[in-house]
């Protein structure tokens, strides 16, 4: 995400943390004198995390979405099937689904329908038979009506958000259930297919690639395919009148990027430089680790800010050149390793945000150390409100303020003076390397810069994360 949120701006299979741990076994579920039978209880109706108690759930990993619907900007109305393929982690006889989304028809499990209830955000299905640990299943949720748009803690939007040519769509930190029933939660990635079907002369924009366009009796049909693991909140597909571009990257990286007519001109600097950016970043923190890029250029105003959605970054108004370079940055920082929790958060938008910092000097601008230490960022007096927030735990009101941002980058630039050049580049490599299609922590990073750099650094992460105050020696 860019625009500090002020805002009023083989593959690895990534195992849900609380699946098999969040919920103990219902004891109930053993078969009387059997205690050997499977003991069956119900997933956990959360992660646990604490900024957003409702997300995610137990009991189950989900493998791939295969999301087929119709949208039509005049009415707003969506007639959407969502397949959901998952296995089981312990022995189910219930389950939740993250879901804010319109009315749901019907829930089958396995090829059979079942009985499903709605409470808050949760869709509780009840499979029969039970399922067991390790089974793979299959869910097909059928559901018609208008998608939500969600309002945030800090009173920003996201969710399925109209707009007058068809729709933004954006889902960090909690939208994607507004249009998707999903294990909504970064540390459960998956594979997902996007088929879309809007009125001809309408463009929509999925992740990953583009496997066919097909206009029949007045609508278009579009197939996306993300191959690689993606969390839910990078999701979209977004609705609009777009110019489309097709190219390549020197290192011939499929480009696509669709702009919105109307800012086509205020975005051409940042959209010819994509190519360029990728190649920057992938020498300075490794291969790019997904088969496409691009970007969205909508218009949707009343949003005010962008998103790193996988593969193409998603922007609100017209794309500058710095903020290009933030949300590319992000397919390495926050989209491939995305944070184990919330409070995490500065491991994506403070990575991001030093990427662009780089890219910047290495574009003629402002170098590093002058971005560091301008009046935005370490020449802000120490009494500014700007320090008064323990940057490992900013709360959800401020995730995306300046703070995990600036303090986050000025973090990174903390610690690049403190082991030197090889050691930080070689630390941000290893990071991208090591956890590449899954999620980490603030702890597995400060693990990771003590390991590569022989260092001892509780003291100075705990001046620059977990301490209020300006740090004045590192």
């Amino acid at each position: 995400m860019t625009i500090p949120r002020l805002r009023g701006a083989a593959l690895a299979t990534v195992a849900l943390v609380a699946a098999g741990s969040a919920v103990a076994p219902d004891a109930a579920g053993a078969a009387p004198g059997n205690p050997g039978a499977p003991r069956y209880s119900a997933g956990a109706a959360s992660v646990h995390d604490p900024y957003f108690p409702d997300q995610g759930n137990g009991g189950y990993d989900v493998q791939h979405y295969d999301f087929d619907f119709s949208y039509d900007p005049a009415t707003r109305l969506m007639d959407a099937t969502a397949t959901i393929t998952a296995i089981a982690t312990q022995d189910l006889d219930r389950f939740n689904l993250d879901f804010r989304g319109p009315d749901v028809s019907s829930v089958t499990v396995n090829g059979h329908a079942h009985d499903f209830t709605r409470e808050g955000q949760e869709l509780i299905v009840t499979p029969r038979p039970k399922l067991k640990a390790g089974q793979t299943f299959t869910v097909v949720v059928k559901y018609a009506g208008v998608p939500s748009v969600i309002t945030d803690p800090d009173e920003s939007i996201e969710g399925w958000v109209p707009t007058d040519d068809g729709a933004f769509v954006a889902g960090e930190p909690q939208g994607a259930p507004a249009w998707l029933p999903t294990n909504d939660h970064p540390t459960d990635k998956a594979t997902y297919r996007f088929t879309a079907k809007v009125p001809e002369g309408l463009t929509a924009v999925g992740n990953g690639q583009l496997l066919s366009q097909e206009t029949r009796d007045g609508w278009t049909t579009f197939v996306w395919d993300s191959t690689e693991p993606m969390a839910s909140y990078l999701a979209t597909v977004t609705i609009g009148n777009f110019v489309v571009t097709e190219s390549t990257t020197p290192s011939g990286i499929p480009v696509y990027v669709a702009v919105d007519p109307r800012l086509v001109a205020g975005s051409a600097s940042a959209v010819s430089q994509i190519p360029k950016m990728i190649d920057f970043f992938s020498a300075q923190f490794g291969p790019y680790p997904f088969a496409s890029t691009g970007a969205i250029i909508d218009r949707a105003p009343n949003v005010g800010y962008a998103l790193e959605t996988q593969t193409k970054p998603i922007f609100s108004n017209t794309a500058s050149v710095s903020t290009m370079a933030h949300e590319l940055a992000h397919q390495w920082y926050g989209d491939s390793v995305s944070p184990e929790r919330w409070s995490d958060i500065w491991l994506n938008e403070g990575f991001a945000t030093y990427a662009q910092w780089m890219y910047t000097e290495y574009n003629g601008g402002a170098s590093v150390n002058q971005t560091f230490n301008s009046s935005s960022n370490y020449g802000r007096a120490a009494s500014s409100s700007f320090w008064q927030t323990v940057l490992a735990d900013p709360g959800p009101v401020d995730m995306f303020s300046s703070i995990p941002y600036n303090r986050g980058a000025m973090t990174l630039h903390a610690l690049r003076g403190k082991v030197g050049d090889e050691t930080f580049f070689r630390i941000l490599r290893q990071w991208a390397a090591t956890h590449r299609y899954g999620h980490a922590s603030t702890a597995d990073f400060i693990a990771l810069a003590e390991r590569e750099s022989g260092q001892d650094l509780d003291a100075f992460f705990d001046v620059w994360l977990y301490q209020k105050g300006k740090p004045t020696t590192w």
